[in-house]
């Protein structure tokens, strides 16, 4: 079981920057990979970036990338969202995901372990 809790979103203006953060328990953090999705009102759940089990390869939804970086630290169980240049359609709750599966893409296969999410708004 892998147990995952975002923190770090908040309002913020047009143009500017937040990173969310994740905390990982229950598993050895090496062994997932993340990933970050988010999902606007009335809208559906999202990809938006993931990041392999070492960190060494990085994904990107079109609509964000330039934008935002995806990182872990292994040591810190942690994985993070730097979110530059925000634009108002970037509004939504942001949930950090988590998958076992070796190989997966989360933009094809939907991971199996979920945070709450947390609300990133983003006023123009």
């Amino acid at each position: 079981q892998v147990q995952l809790v975002e923190s770090g979103g908040g309002l913020v203006q047009a143009g500017g920057s937040l990173r969310l953060s994740c905390a990982v328990s229950g598993r050895t953090f090496s062994s997932c990979a993340m990933g970050w999705f988010r999902q606007a009102p009335g809208k559906e759940r999202e990809f938006v970036a993931q990041i392999t089990r070492s960190g060494t390869t990085t994904y990107y939804a079109d609509s964000v990338k330039g934008r935002f970086t995806i990182s872990r630290d292994n040591a810190k169980n942690t994985v993070y969202l730097q979110m530059s240049i925000l634009k108002p359609e970037d509004t939504a709750v942001y949930y950090c995901a988590a998958s076992l599966r070796q190989y997966v893409r989360m933009v094809v296969t939907p991971p199996e372990y979920w945070g709450q999410g947390t609300q990133v708004t983003v006023s123009s």
